[in-house]
């Protein structure tokens, strides 16, 4: 290409790179550009980025990828890096499997940093030195986190259910061992005690409909069932619906039933979920814009997402 537009390659470098102005002319400029054209000359990025000892690319690691929630968290994701001209994969590890091994043969040639949603620190010990920012994860540690405020949300549910007239209230809790459930359960346990009279009693149940379904069951059949359920998250709170109508019971007339995160499923109950609405795409937009941030040099700060109490028509007066 030097030799078609008659300049030397360390100009042909300057000008392909867009960094001639002021020490190119720009007449040697366009007779780069017309001899790139006539020879079909196409960049490649991944030369580029060889040489700059970067790969543009980002992976998000999540523990499962049916849950509609991390669709969410990976569409906010994808975007911002779309933006900055990064990509993105997309690295499933379920929770309980233990340390993730690298899908790459050498992760930090594949793979410039790690977002890592819902998941144990310990995962990530398999990728030393890999810039990491961690989403709805234990702010205490290390890396840089971007949270949702779950606590408030629990709150808020509790003071709902309160001001309803609830007092036995029945927690279906999330199986895994991660700080955003335990949170969700002191929280919700913190703010029934605050009620006069409040009793919470607690099943734990993988997140699966029928799973949940069978353990909201088992605190329906107490000797003195709870008037009111709440579900960890949306998909829980499906099941919740299950075992009430397979005992006869009317939502919300007979038992109201929250949820948490506000997903489509939320919508496509009837009656339709009382929840939290958790921003599941800003959550990935922000912990991608974090992860730029570090992987520029800088040092972004840990922050929490304010989640809003979204009422329908799954909770009534307690009967």
């Amino acid at each position: 290409m030097a030799q078609a537009a008659g300049v030397s390659q360390s100009t042909v470098s300057l000008v392909l790179g867009g960094k001639w102005p002021g020490r190119v002319s720009p007449a040697t400029a366009a007779a780069v550009h017309d001899a790139a054209e006539r020879l079909g000359y196409r960049p490649n990025p991944a030369a580029r980025n060889l040489r700059m000892g970067t790969t543009r690319t980002v992976m998000l690691m999540v523990p499962t990828l049916i849950a509609p929630f991390f669709g969410s968290v990976h569409a906010g994701a994808a975007r911002v890096a779309a933006r900055h001209g990064f990509g993105l994969v997309v690295y499933p590890w379920p929770d309980d499997a233990g340390p993730a091994d690298s899908p790459f043969a050498a992760s930090r040639e594949a793979i410039d940093g790690i977002l890592a949603s819902s998941m144990p620190r310990e995962v990530l010990a398999g990728f030393p030195g890999t810039p990491v920012v961690m989403l709805d994860s234990d702010p205490a540690g290390a890396e840089t986190t971007v949270n949702f405020a779950v606590a408030d949300g629990m709150r808020a549910i509790a003071a709902h259910l309160g001001a309803l007239g609830h007092r036995r209230i029945g927690h279906v809790a999330a199986e895994p061992d991660q700080w955003t459930f335990q949170v969700r359960g002191a929280a919700l346990a913190a703010g029934v005690a605050a009620l006069p009279g409040g009793a919470l009693t607690r099943a734990v149940t993988s997140i699966d409909i029928a799973a949940a379904k069978d353990a909201a069951g088992r605190l329906l059949d107490a000797h003195e069932r709870p008037t009111a359920l709440v579900c960890d998250d949306d998909m829980l709170a499906a099941g919740a619906y299950k075992a009430a109508r397979a005992r006869g019971l009317d939502v919300p007339g007979d038992l109201s039933v929250t949820g948490m995160d506000d997903v489509l499923l939320a919508t496509a109950l009837e009656p339709e979920l009382t929840t939290v609405r958790l921003p599941a795409e800003e959550l990935g937009a922000q912990g991608m814009a974090a992860l730029l941030e570090l992987l520029g040099g800088g040092r972004p700060p840990s922050r929490s997402l304010p989640g809003r109490l979204v009422v329908r028509g799954s909770t009534a007066a307690a009967v």
